[in-house]
């Protein structure tokens, strides 16, 4: 086996495309080889994926699916343009007739094959298949169990929505000098979703966990129980909330999830193409300080059994650790080969795709800003008037303007340096770029969602983890309710 291709997914590899699909390996090389000659760079993507979901709501399997999809996907670059052409027949046919429209983009070039990715031997997490690891039945049980403890835990239970899905994925990356890398990528996820009524009113709460691991690690009771009780814990919070303040003021934000807001507001913002085209309010800035003294913000796909983290990107790089933001300085973007090479950079193994239909762009991962000094109820201590946000839903961001408007599923208010209340309808608006320098403290106490996270980029949706300690953001803008 070469020794860019770990072994357990080499063999994965070569038995569904090469043995069941049955590709002749030396044919498909020949075609991949002379579709590409002239191009500046290229691949064949090859994919197997098993995907399924169950979903039981008000004491109902409401919805089950099963899916098996195959394809591959070609690509010709040649300067800043690509051709791609992708299709569900695992045959040679096939892979020709993609090859003839790829080839196009190259005409009359005479372009030199860019050097392909350093490969690696590393697994990050295991290659079993979660989907057939577990019968359905059991699958269908722990659901109704859920349901079940979860209306004897609150009498005030009005609705209980709980899914589970997973996902077993096998990639096969070919290039025109013959080099190649697999990954086998399992995928699993478990959500509870309640509302609970209190007279005429109601309120809703959440909690998901999942990763790169097989059903075990969320159909454990101890773990599935924890996501009813926070799920209940957030609906009770909520039902007793009381209308957000509006203004300026100081907002803490809790560790983990919160995490979603720079992810948004600035992670997009430091990926390669767009400050290649300078359409991020970050470009041109390497060097420059971005945001406060401490703030330090990382891309990582190289973490253990995250839902975010890839051995290898679906270009056939080896996932990486990337320093984005190191003490306020902006010092690197999250690059594909394409965007990396006409910058002059190294690759930093962000080059994603949704499926083979897609062709790959510079995504996150794992993004997160390192851990600081400051115990989180020192911070809290420290805020005599403001917000204290924990969760956050959905939001809105610009990448352009770095402007972001983002809504607190649960928050609190703070007085004097105590948290109060619960508030309900606070939402925080500002500009990204802006926000990272008025960072004023940094916990000490970093942790990673739970493994609930997929981004949306260009139509296409990913698995990722975000993270952050708590942190204190004095001088943000916050958006009420209250009159």
């Amino acid at each position: 086996m070469p020794q860019d291709v770990p072994a357990k997914a080499g063999a994965h590899a070569h038995e569904l495309f090469f043995v069941r699909a049955g590709l002749d390996r030396d044919n498909v090389r020949k075609i991949v080889a002379e579709s590409l000659t002239g191009a500046d760079d290229g691949e064949l993507f090859l994919e197997y994926r098993q995907s399924e979901s169950l979903v039981l709501d008000d004491r109902q399997i409401k919805s089950a699916s099963f899916d098996t999809a195959q394809g591959f996907g070609l690509r010709s670059v040649a300067g800043e343009a690509h051709g791609y052409a992708h299709g569900s027949e695992l045959n040679e046919e096939a892979i020709k007739r993609a090859a003839t429209t790829v080839s196009a983009v190259k005409s009359g070039r005479t372009g030199h094959l860019a050097e392909g990715p350093v490969g690696t031997n590393a697994a990050l997490y295991t290659d079993l298949n979660p989907l057939a690891l577990v019968p359905f039945e059991s699958k269908v049980k722990l659901l109704e169990e859920i349901d079940a403890y979860t209306r004897g835990r609150e009498p005030r239970v009005r609705q209980v929505s709980a899914s589970l899905s997973g996902s077993w994925q096998a990639v096969y990356i070919l290039r025109g000098d013959g080099s190649h890398a697999a990954d086998i990528r399992p995928l699993v996820r478990i959500n509870v979703s309640v509302v609970l009524g209190q007279g005429e009113r109601m309120e809703t709460g959440s909690h998901g966990m999942g990763g790169r691991f097989t059903y075990d690690g969320v159909m454990a009771p101890e773990q599935w129980r924890h996501c009813v009780d926070e799920a209940l814990r957030q609906a009770s919070v909520n039902l007793d909330s009381v209308s957000a303040p509006a203004g300026e003021m100081s907002v803490v934000l809790g560790p983990g999830w919160p995490g979603v807001m720079l992810h948004e507001a600035v992670g997009h913002g430091l990926e390669g193409d767009f400050n290649r085209k300078g359409t991020s309010a970050f470009s041109g800035m390497i060097g420059q300080r971005v945001a406060a003294k401490g703030v330090t913000v990382v891309d990582d796909g190289t973490l253990p059994d995250l839902r975010g983290s890839i051995t290898i990107d679906d270009e056939g790089t080896a996932s990486s650790r990337t320093t984005l933001i190191e003490d306020g300085i902006l010092v690197g973007y999250m690059q594909d080969r394409l965007n990396a090479r006409l910058t002059g950079v190294r690759p930093t193994g962000n080059g994603r795709r949704q499926s083979y239909a897609h062709p790959p762009l510079p995504r996150m991962t794992n993004t997160f800003m390192v851990a600081g000094e400051h115990d989180p109820a020192e911070i809290v201590a420290s805020v005599k008037k403001g917000i204290y946000a924990v969760n956050f839903g959905g939001g809105q961001v610009d990448i352009t303007s770095g402007k972001f408007v983002f809504a607190a599923t649960e928050a609190y208010l703070i007085e004097n340096g105590k948290i109060g209340p619960a508030v309900k309808g606070a939402t925080l608006i500002g500009n990204g770029p802006d926000a990272m320098t008025r960072v004023s403290m940094i916990g000490n106490d970093l942790q990673i969602d739970p493994g609930v996270g997929t981004c949306g980029k260009d139509g296409q949706g990913v698995p990722v983890g975000v993270g952050q300690p708590t942190l204190r953001m004095d001088g943000l803008t916050v958006g009420g309710t209250a009159v």
